[in-house]
């Protein structure tokens, strides 16, 4: 089975180049870096430290309060943070800076992640969510490197494919150090599939370990004053093709009732921003492009956020939020970041990514499903009319944030064996 995905896998690069070129069409950041790709990375890492892998945008905002506590434990280890994705890269960069290294996780070839891993050579590697990748494991296993699954999950859709696996899923499991889940129900999938009992930790989830800083707080204090001072505010974030639709829909029936409503509208990646715009004018809507700096005037009716890494303060500015990826099967997208801003968080019926803390919010009143334009516009001025109830949906998202914190303390302590003393 090894060798047969290692052989497909060499086989298809032709396709993977193919798909870079057309997805660079869009994203020309697609074309740009190929060498990384392939493990070719010197003098771009510092060898001997942590390597953490975060596929995406996703994964690096869940990793962003734990790379800051590493890095506040262990200031002389340097720190590898590896994405898939310019806008995971992107991501990275802005949030991290010159505090660590960037680049892209080769593909899974064995060539170049040996070659990759002679450039690293890191002491720990740790791996968000669930990324998988059958010569990696190998690899790290052979060079007795400690391999750390952090904030896995693993869905009901997932583990019935990779049980299909059998045998090679054992293997595979078998050289992973640590897998620390997010919850009891992804610890039993990761167990039906043949992880050893001692291999397996369950945390909590990173994600709630995120918090609003007083920095970030007064920028966005500032900025709802330049741009709505006296207009309420929505936004939408995290969008889908077929979602803004939805979304612009419902803000041209709301401006009925509420002439003075600003929308931001937040595209999940950044080779949409063009539709979006196009939507908004084929919708006959004034808008600005945040990308721009204009402060939208008074008639301004849609504010497009076409930046990259501004979505915790956008977020600050907003009196609610709609999350995206929930209207469309995408699964839906993080809701605990306008949780942590206390402001109340609408989604649509597919929340598979979120399953567990989608359930939490729900139950506490502190998450509200909508299903299409109509029920938008019904449960957006329901909340925008009535401040009590705004006020209580908000209160009750935060407490679940607050309620359960503590998975990055967990993890940090789980870390310790494989990292070196710390000094005081």
């Amino acid at each position: 089975m090894e060798l047969l995905y290692t052989a497909l896998l060499y086989l298809i690069q032709p396709l993977v180049w193919l798909r870079l070129l057309l997805r660079s069409r869009k994203a020309p950041a697609y074309r740009k870096r190929w060498a990384e790709r392939y493990g070719f990375c010197t003098n771009k890492v510092a060898p001997e430290g942590i390597l953490l892998h975060s596929v995406s945008v996703g994964e690096t905002l869940a990793a962003i309060p734990l790379v800051r506590a590493l890095r506040h434990r262990y200031p002389t280890l340097p720190i590898t943070v590896t994405t898939m994705t310019p806008t995971g890269s992107e991501r990275a960069m802005s949030a991290f800076g010159k505090d660590v290294h960037h680049v892209y996780l080769p593909y899974d070839l064995p060539c170049a992640m040996n070659r990759f891993l002679d450039t690293v050579r890191p002491k720990l590697v740790i791996v968000m969510e669930t990324e998988l990748w059958p010569n990696m494991v190998s690899a790290l296993n052979k060079r007795k490197i400690p391999l750390v699954i952090a904030n896995a999950r693993l869905s009901e859709r997932s583990a019935k494919g990779y049980g299909k696996l059998g045998g090679f899923m054992r293997r595979l499991l078998s050289k992973i150090t640590l897998i620390a889940a997010q919850n009891e129900e992804d610890g039993n999938r990761f167990l039906a599939l043949g992880l050893k009992r001692n291999h397996l930790a369950i945390t909590g989830s990173l994600k709630f370990d995120i918090s609003v800083t007083p920095e970030l707080a007064a920028r966005a204090i500032t900025l709802r004053r330049q741009w709505a001072p006296r207009r309420q505010v929505w936004i939408a974030t995290s969008t889908h093709d077929g979602e803004e639709q939805i979304i612009l829909q419902a803000h041209k029936e709301l401006l009925k009732s509420f002439p003075e409503l600003l929308l931001i509208l937040v595209p999940r990646h950044p080779e949409r921003f063009n539709d979006a715009r196009q939507m908004v004018q084929k919708a006959g809507m004034s808008f600005t492009l945040r990308s721009t700096g204009e402060i939208p005037s008074s008639s301004t009716q849609v504010v497009i956020g076409d930046t990259m890494g501004e979505l915790m303060l956008l977020y600050g500015i907003a009196d609610l939020a709609f999350v995206g990826g929930s209207l469309v099967e995408r699964g839906g997208h993080n809701p605990l970041e306008p949780a942590a801003h206390a402001i109340p968080v609408l989604m649509g019926p597919h929340t598979f990514n979120f399953k567990d803390i989608c359930a939490r919010l729900q139950q506490a009143d502190g998450l509200i499903t909508v299903t299409d334009a109509a029920s938008l516009v019904k449960e957006v001025a329901n909340l925008l009319t009535d401040e009590d109830y705004r006020l209580w949906y908000g209160r009750h998202a935060v407490e679940v944030l607050h309620q359960n914190q503590g998975a990055l303390s967990r993890l940090l302590e789980l870390l310790q064996p494989y990292l070196p003393q710390r000094s005081h």
